[in-house]
């Protein structure tokens, strides 16, 4: 990490923990700015787990109502950004086991026309980056957030193990394997390089 990055990190963290103390007293315009600052980041990193816009944005939201209602318990022990993608995940998780709890109902599934095109078709209308997307996909959950996280998010094997209240060993074991399997379906779909 170059001395300009190193600066503009350790600004933006002192930024986070002034903004973070403004909300344990309860200012509204500390919240609008560390939404301002995270939430396209959040409803991303949640849209890749739930895969749907309208519950994407709601977990968002529950996670900066978390933040309002808890940022008194924020105490610094890891980057602001982990410890809200720490409640993201938390609430997708919960979003998601409780869909799964409701469920579809087998006969109005039935009744859903499929007129998309074959996998191979759209597969082929899509450029590498939209190939790599369909991939990671495909993926297993874990393995899913594990590539966000560090890929995407940009986070250390540490700062991954954070959100996700996982160890470290644990997170390289399934960055592993979701690089294995990632490379695995790459070439499934005519890609002959695995994971740059």
């Amino acid at each position: 990490m170059s001395e300009t990055s190193a600066a503009r990190r350790a600004e933006a963290s002192a930024d986070d923990a002034a903004l973070m103390r403004r909300i344990a007293e309860r200012d509204q315009a500390a919240l609008a700015a560390l939404f301002g600052r995270y939430q396209t980041r959040v409803f991303r990193f949640v849209l890749r787990l739930v895969r749907s816009e309208a519950t994407a944005e709601e977990v968002t939201n529950e996670v900066f109502m978390e933040v309002w209602r808890n940022g008194h318990r924020f105490e610094g022990r890891s980057t602001l950004s982990s410890w809200i993608l720490g409640i993201a995940h938390n609430k997708a998780i919960s979003s998601l086991r409780k869909r799964r709890e409701e469920g579809l109902d087998e006969g109005a599934a039935e009744q859903i026309a499929d007129d998309a095109d074959t996998p191979e078709v759209d597969l082929q209308k899509q450029d590498k980056g939209a190939l790599l997307k369909a991939c990671i996909a495909r993926l297993g959950t874990d393995h899913r957030e594990i590539i966000d996280l560090v890929y995407y998010q940009e986070m250390s094997v540490a700062e991954a193990a954070a959100v996700l209240s996982i160890p470290e060993n644990t997170v390289k074991t399934r960055m592993f394997y979701a690089r294995k399997k990632l490379s695995e379906l790459l070439k499934e779909v005519g890609v002959d390089r695995g994971w740059p």
